[in-house]
């Protein structure tokens, strides 16, 4: 069977993150669904929702196994579930209805009161007004309606007088604005109760109760024991789960029925777990419920399974598929590929000249290896798709009109001139086949530094104040002002960028400019140096793209003055440079650096993917420098291909991302053709 795993990555330790997948669930998980014999591909939701429908397109799966949380919004859970519905894909878990109802703490207990299941006494507060009117007794614990995770819950949630009740909603609402629940607070002890609906069917999927255990070395100085954002994200091994929980037989029996009136009244599908307090004289409460619990090596659910017969993570897997494909009629075949074979280009130039140091003999730099190639055509062919090489040559024209291609995956960097770029995709468009990346206007307006720097400041993107220089010998404007950089102007891979290009004055400059016109035979970008950070942010997607984390580029040479990411840079291992990603910023920065990147390609008309340079300057302002819309590919080297990695996207996913755009123009196409 062809399953897609749609999932958020965890790529921080941020509490924004804190509900998403870590790297090692997510392989966990990909490796189980393999494990059981299934082609499975890894879907990263965050970004746009067009990108996320048109990699589904292009995979088109038999059914989805969805963890994604979602990003912002209290519908964020059932947002990926409902467009799952829109476009008609089978999928795990329970429905959008549901995974928006139980997100909502406060609905969920209005839904379940009406019948009669117990829980503390509550209210739900938006306006630190409506506090004046809360009849709870204290103490009560205060926290997030919208949030999982435990997220905005610490020992400082607990509150025990009018005034410091008043002064934590106050600092809780101006976070989680949407609101919060402040809850009778019940002295006892936590049980959760995992939920699967394939594995127990003699009570309905309800697994054994399982109970927080605490180290006391961790708690003895707290006077509240609370499964709190601490406990659950920063110290985990400081909670362990006992199983079964200590109940009585009373107590069992009372929660496993509690549990089952619960999933039916909710409609939990598949997989969940639902949270209770019970109280010293022993009375049980209900907490929550989650309907996208977390499935993270040792989770609770694990554990349950396991007193259920199912002893390793690919059984509870294995139990999840098989209640989602009854419920959709599928069967759960191995080993069957995807329907959506095609026949598809693979244009790209070819490198036989290897550059030297300072870019001597760098003509054919930006050009591709065998291997890169080699490597591009295994993954499009790991699809299910026919690839033909197409080098791109004077030939390529009569070649392309007579392979009978449905689409082409591009990386040719084009012969010569200052089009250079957009030469193959022009004769695509002539030929009316699709194709991935940017337009041939995209890609000669990105090619020339200067001209997208014009169209990048017309829009309001901050760039270095730059001249154009043809034969070095222009007069500067008044205000010029050095320090200044130096580089050809219609040249990718940073050619002709090395540190010495950097002057500090006009004889300098000229010195540097005429040198690289006469190399080139082309004009140079005279740009303002800027001494700040800099960073490099990939971005996959049609109209609005998604951001992936940016890069830094930091330099270990503390004796540098002036940091440049050169040219040697770009072509050798050289230990001055490492690369940190996600960058270690402010959220503000973080904030900065996207919207820049972001504006940056859908001004330029940037398609499928693209990567952009930046760099600050010594307020720590986030310029634009300039725009790859055919970036390199090169796995394990290239930068957009170590970017993707860690906001994981393996290389495979990688070139999956770039095609799944080009797939659905091609499908509208052959779409639009029957319709004609």
């Amino acid at each position: 069977m062809n399953i897609v795993f749609t999932y958020n990555l965890q790529i921080t330790d941020s509490e924004e993150q804190a509900e998403f997948d870590s790297p090692e669930t997510v392989r966990a998980i990909k490796e189980s669904i393999q494990s059981l014999g299934h082609d499975v591909e890894l879907v990263e939701v965050t970004g746009p929702a067009s990108r996320i429908v048109a990699r589904l397109e292009a995979l088109n799966p038999q059914l989805i196994f969805n963890t994604a949380e979602g990003k912002t919004g209290r519908y964020r859970e059932g947002f990926y579930p409902g467009l799952f519905d829109q476009i008609g894909l089978a999928y795990t878990g329970s429905d959008a209805y549901v995974c928006t109802l139980t997100l909502d703490k406060v609905l969920t207990k209005m839904t379940l009161a009406t019948f009669g299941i117990p829980t503390p006494a509550w209210r739900f507060i938006r306006r630190l007004n409506e506090l004046n009117h809360s009849t709870i007794n204290l103490p009560v614990i205060v926290k997030p309606n919208f949030e999982g995770s435990s997220k905005g819950i610490t020992q400082d949630s607990v509150v025990e007088n009018e005034s410091e009740l008043k002064e934590r909603v106050a600092a809780l609402l101006e976070k989680y604005p949407a609101g919060i629940i402040i809850e009778e607070y019940i002295d006892g002890k936590d049980v959760t109760v995992p939920f699967l609906e394939a594995a127990s069917p003699k009570t309905g999927g309800v697994l054994e109760p399982a109970e927080y255990m605490f180290n006391q070395n961790e708690i003895k100085n707290r006077k509240y024991t609370i499964y709190d954002y601490y406990f659950k994200n920063v110290s985990e091994d400081a909670v362990s789960v006992k199983l079964p929980a200590e109940l009585t037989e009373q107590q069992a029996r009372d929660i496993i029925k509690l549990s089952q009136n619960i999933i039916g009244v909710i409609g939990l599908r598949d997989f969940g777990r639902i949270d209770y307090r019970i109280s010293s004289e022993g009375k049980i409460y209900f907490i929550e419920v989650n309907a996208l619990p977390s499935l993270e090596p040792g989770a609770s659910i694990y554990e349950a399974a396991g007193l259920a017969g199912l002893q390793d993570c690919t059984a509870v897997i294995h139990a999840i598929l098989k209640s989602a494909a009854r419920r959709y009629g599928i069967a759960l075949k191995k080993g069957i590929r995807p329907s959506g074979k095609y026949r598809i280009g693979l244009t790209y130039n070819l490198k036989r000249i290897l550059p030297s140091h300072y870019g001597s003999n760098d003509s054919e730099a930006e050009y591709d290896s065998p291997k890169t190639v080699a490597a591009i055509r295994k993954e499009i062919e790991s699809y299910g798709h026919d690839v033909i090489e197409l080098e791109a040559t004077p030939e390529l024209p009569s070649i392309i009109a007579h392979s009978h291609l449905d689409l082409v995956f591009n990386i040719a960097e084009g012969i010569k001139g200052r089009s250079r770029e957009s030469q193959v995709p022009a004769i695509l468009e002539l030929l009316d086949i699709p194709y991935t990346g940017s337009d041939p206007a995209t890609l000669s307006i990105a090619l020339d530094k200067a001209l997208a720097k014009r169209v990048i400041r017309h829009a309001g993107i901050p760039t270095p104040d730059f001249i154009l220089m043809r034969t070095g010998k222009e007069r500067l404007p008044r205000d010029f002002q050095f320090s200044v950089i130096i580089k050809p102007n219609i040249e990718g891979s940073s050619k002709g960028v090395h540190v010495i290009n950097i002057a500090d004055n006009e004889k300098q400059m000229r010195e540097i400019a005429e040198s690289l016109i006469a190399r080139y035979n082309q004009p140079v970008l005279v740009e303002r140096y800027l001494p700040g950070r800099e960073f490099t942010v990939g971005l996959l997607g049609e109209h609005r793209p998604r951001v992936l984390p940016p890069m830094e580029i930091v330099f270990t040479e503390e004796s540098e003055k002036r940091n440049v990411y050169s040219f040697e840079h770009k072509t050798e291992v050289d230990a001055s440079v490492r690369f940190e990603i996600p960058a270690k910023v402010e959220p503000t920065v973080l904030r900065e650096i996207n919207n820049v990147a972001r504006e940056a390609f859908m001004v330029l008309n940037c398609r499928d993917v693209a990567r952009i340079d930046l760099r600050m300057n010594e307020k720590s302002k986030v310029y634009f420098i300039e725009c790859n819309p055919l970036p390199g590919l090169t796995p394990g080297w290239s930068d957009l291909c170590i970017i993707a990695e860690k906001a994981g996207y393996d290389y495979h996913t990688l070139i999956g991302e770039i095609m799944a755009p080009a797939i659905r123009r091609f499908k509208q196409k052959r779409k639009q053709s029957v319709g004609s």
